[in-house]
């Protein structure tokens, strides 16, 4: 097969994810020890994509700086700037300017925000071997009406692209993740926005056109709150998830360099401890994410949530579910309790409260 470009789609916000993402895009943020698009890199590297173009606008220029020309992945990158916001259509077609293959080629469109485990590489010979116009890589969901609905016939042909339906037909959604071949991009007009998920394909079904799903009971997680946020984190440490790109061996705990976790200290389930983090001894931290410089002091119990850089967290504080924003302090006394979202710079005093909302 000749050399598989893709196109990266990591032009949102991430407003789901804030605080989080209120200094750094959501495909940037720290995932098990790496951007969370390292993890894609690498995967799409294994499979064959020799050639990724991001398509950027939230803080585009960040993404050259963490990727740069992509050699440490044995990728050549592009950065493709979005200045006004186009859809997801509208930034395919906007990226789709510095590809280099030809009409008749694929190309692999990956979303920023989603880890999946499904066969990338069979995913695009089933695409190449129909010649179809685009192939979908379809999942089950629980709740589906979440998603856009993707029924399909008994040869995989897709019959209906229903976006976000509140009665959908089948529980198997659009996992984000298509091949599409070049001429149908090019199609998509330059400059508009458009929706692939309302316009695209369903315009190309009505058309009589061959849209393919791809249908895969592997891994898969969309990532864009902070609870799908530190699962993906945590079963990417567990191995739940291979990547080429976690920094080390799977296991209950990822410590990166100049980290400090205490003797007396318990830090498992998938827990990540950022560079110069320090957990003291009489500690306990599970499936959680420990950004590079915070301090967990001795006593504080922190479960399946987020601190943030420079943060601090006092003896005897209970985290569960929470997020804590970068160089946020937590007093003594404090439960931050099922989606507390504690902003960046703030600090709360010693105190015996239970929050369970933003602070």
């Amino acid at each position: 097969m000749p050399e598989l470009e893709a196109i990266l789609l990591v032009g949102g916000q991430g407003t789901r994810l804030r605080p989080l993402t209120l200094g750094t895009p959501k495909p940037l943020l720290p995932t098990a020890g790496v951007p969370f698009l390292a993890h894609q890199l690498a995967r799409a590297r294994s499979f064959g994509v020799r050639r990724v173009v991001f398509a950027t606008s939230y803080r585009a220029e960040m993404f050259s700086e963490a990727f740069g020309d992509g050699s440490v992945f044995g990728l050549s990158l592009e950065y493709v700037v979005e200045e006004t916001p186009l859809g997801t259509g509208g930034a395919i077609r906007n990226a789709a300017a510095a590809l280099t293959c030809g009409p008749g080629a694929p190309v692999l469109v990956l979303n920023g925000d989603i880890l999946s485990g499904h066969d990338v590489g069979e995913q695009v010979a089933r695409h190449v071997a129909r010649r179809a116009a685009v192939t979908l890589h379809l999942t089950e969901v629980d709740d589906p009406s979440r998603f856009g609905c993707v029924p399909t016939d008994d040869e995989g042909r897709v019959t209906a692209f229903l976006e976000k339906t509140p009665t959908p037909v089948t529980n198997r959604v659009n996992a984000g993740c298509y091949v599409f071949t070049r001429s149908v991009i090019d199609a998509i007009p330059p400059g508009e926005v458009v929706s692939v998920e309302r316009e695209t394909f369903p315009g190309l079904i009505e058309s009589g056109a061959l849209v393919l799903g791809y249908a895969e009971a592997a891994y898969w997680l969309d990532v864009g709150t902070p609870a799908a946020f530190v699962r993906g984190s945590r079963d990417l440490v567990l191995g739940r998830l291979a990547s080429p790109a976690l920094p080390g061996p799977p296991g209950d705990l990822l410590t990166l360099p100049g980290a400090t976790v205490s003797d007396g200290a318990k830090v498992d389930g998938g827990s990540v401890v950022g560079a110069g983090a320090v957990v003291e001894s009489g500690a306990q931290v599970s499936g959680s994410v420990l950004a590079d410089g915070c301090v967990v002091r001795s006593g504080a119990t922190v479960t399946d949530s987020v601190v943030g850089a420079g943060a601090r967290i006092s003896s005897g504080v209970v985290l569960r579910d929470a997020v804590i924003g970068d160089g946020a302090v937590v007093g003594p006394g404090n439960e931050l309790l099922a989606g507390t979202r504690l902003w960046p710079g703030v600090v709360l005093p010693e105190c015996a409260v239970r929050f369970s909302s933003d602070v």
